[in-house]
């Protein structure tokens, strides 16, 4: 994943969608997205659909998570430790915030398969265990300026595809001091 001036892109997501439409479910598990030091961690997350997250209050100070996207809407009003779960079954971005804290901001990208990755801060995904076979692959990035090129791709072994796409620095708003917060 890079950017057209060849920069490493962190917090892509890359999936590979079989060409045959169909995907396995891999053992859905619980992820967790957490809050520390009043931001979200990690900043963009992917699960196939069908998994659950919580949202867990690492802070010592109450939030209150919502998500109004079109993928999943829901509120967990003003708590601290940890959250209940919240199943997301449907494909697309879940982009998600804080009633109290407006600064924060975090994204899920559901997608429908089980092959999926994040890149690194070398632009690096790895996607493990993916069949052979013929492959549609996306790529997404919450600062993507466009839309990427789908991919068409043939797995052997040890396929390589390449992404170029342009995104925007991401520009983290104010952040009062911690001393200066009621909740």
């Amino acid at each position: 994943m890079t950017d057209p001036a060849g920069a490493a892109i962190v917090d892509a997501v890359v999936y590979a969608v079989p060409a045959s439409g169909g995907s396995e479910a891999r053992g859905r598990k619980t992820v967790a997205v957490e809050q520390v030091d009043r931001e979200f961690v990690p900043y963009v997350s992917v699960v196939q659909a069908g998994t659950s997250v919580t949202f867990p209050n690492r802070d010592p100070i109450m939030h209150h998570v919502y998500s109004f996207s079109t993928a999943k809407t829901f509120e967990i009003k003003l708590y601290s430790g940890n959250s209940r779960s919240e199943l997301l079954d449907k494909p697309g971005v879940v982009t998600l915030g804080c009633n109290i804290h407006d600064w924060m901001i975090g994204y899920i990208l559901v997608v429908p398969t089980a092959y999926f990755g994040k890149s690194d801060a070398a632009g690096v995904v790895h996607i493990r265990d993916v069949p052979a076979g013929s492959y549609d692959v996306r790529v997404w990035h919450p600062q993507q300026k466009a839309a990427a090129a789908n991919q068409a791709a043939q797995v052997e072994s040890n396929t390589r595809v390449n992404f170029t796409v342009e995104v925007s620095p991401r520009k983290p708003k104010y952040k009062p001091p911690l001393d200066r917060m009621k909740y």
